[in-house]
């Protein structure tokens, strides 16, 4: 019976690997970069929404590169100061006064009321203070940890306009420097796009909605439509609600990979890149138990089976055991090459995504626990009720 059972269990994980590379939108490729676009006959008017809650230690990186922005248009940043305590608002003054630029305004809208997210409220008040008259015909809502080539909000206004795309997202590259980064950064960025496909989600009429929340260019008039952010404020993974909300309104969304928009933050142990899985991990299941049992079988089946088979197969002498599960494991490293490519990581460390698949499964396995203890989607002092508690 235990023989029987391990060989279902790497032909259905063989199965499910040849689905995935022919049938889930072509999850693998990396060549999803901003779609075609001329400079437009007017340059819209665009206001840069940034959310900043204890960012002093990046902010010299970024905000800089959103201060020089090269945009032939009217354009403005507002920062705000989400109750930083580490004098992010006064250095983000400070760093204005230094670089000449694109005007700086820096607010700060007090502790979230109920019911909503830090940086959701957060971005509220920014969107507020940017739709004063004249409103701005763009937002670009960006993170504090992320920045931006000259040219970025140039080409993000370029490809929504020519397009007629009312919400276009780039999937900023992250910081890959040490070991851990290595070997947990592109999977995360390829498991996103496994469960959100670009090519399904960029599709006139799809039915799949994402966006990357570090880098959203979003139409001014998209946004009152969807009621946003208001309609999602309870939103922990608050870029997937937004891309949702606006589809579900009628506007048309855009996400692809970044090349000249990067993210500055580190994230050098594994402890740090585990809270920052971890925190929002159970949220993405919608807190169901029946969802993460599921989540769990699915990594073993999919990640973890490949190279037991293999080996246990050849161990045991069962040659079509071992083929399973060796061709599910190179289908399974020969996806995730297009990615290692995007970061300039080494193609050695393909074998290993089962490795980083088990702790992936781990990280989803203690957001749960977490959460039930009273500490699930924390973030920088603050931590987050389901949306049907809040």
């Amino acid at each position: 019976m235990g023989l029987l059972t391990a060989a279902c269990a790497a032909y259905a994980s063989l199965a499910a690997w040849l689905w995935l590379t022919l049938a889930q939108g072509m999850f693998w490729r990396t060549d999803v970069r901003l779609p075609p676009r001329s400079a437009p006959a007017r340059w819209p008017s665009v206001a840069i929404v940034v959310p900043a809650r204890d960012e002093a230690g990046v902010l010299p990186r970024s905000l800089p590169s959103l201060l020089a922005q090269d945009y032939p248009g009217d354009a403005e940043v507002i920062l705000v100061d989400d109750g930083s305590t580490d004098g992010t608002a006064d250095l983000a003054r400070r760093l204005a006064a230094e670089q000449p630029g694109l005007p700086l305004t820096v607010t700060s809208p007090g502790d979230p009321a109920p019911g909503w997210t830090g940086k959701l409220w957060a971005l509220r008040h920014g969107m507020a203070v940017a739709r004063t008259a004249p409103a701005p015909e763009y937002l670009l809502l960006t993170d504090a940890d992320i920045a931006h080539e000259p040219d970025s909000l140039r080409e993000l206004v370029a490809a929504a306009t020519s397009a007629d795309l009312d919400l276009v997202s780039q999937m900023a590259r992250l910081r890959v420097a040490t070991p851990w980064e290595r070997l947990v950064v592109p999977a995360f960025v390829y498991f996103f796009a496994q469960l959100y496909p670009f090519r399904r989600i960029n599709r006139p009429g799809a039915r799949t909605a994402a966006a990357a929340g570090g880098c959203v260019l979003l139409r001014t008039g998209a946004a009152v439509r969807a009621g946003v952010p208001d309609s999602i404020r309870q939103a922990v993974i608050d870029d997937v609600s937004l891309a949702r909300a606006v589809q579900r309104s009628g506007g048309r969304i855009w996400l692809g990979l970044a090349e000249r928009v990067d993210s500055v933050r580190p994230y050098p142990a594994l402890a740090d890149l585990w809270r920052m899985v971890s925190r929002s991990a159970y949220a993405q299941l919608r807190h169901r138990p029946v969802l993460l049992a599921g989540t769990v079988a699915g990594l073993v089946l999919v990640y973890l089976v490949p190279p037991a088979a293999l080996l246990g197969g050849l161990a045991a002498e069962r040659p079509a055991v071992a083929w399973a599960g060796g061709l599910a494991w190179l289908l399974m490293a020969g996806t995730y090459l297009p990615m290692l490519r995007y970061y300039r990581q080494p193609a050695l460390l393909a074998p290993l995504l089962p490795f980083t698949a088990l702790l992936y499964l781990l990280m989803t396995v203690d957001s749960a626990v977490q959460h039930y203890r009273g500490r699930g989607a924390a973030w920088k002092g603050r931590t987050y009720a389901r949306p049907s508690d809040a």
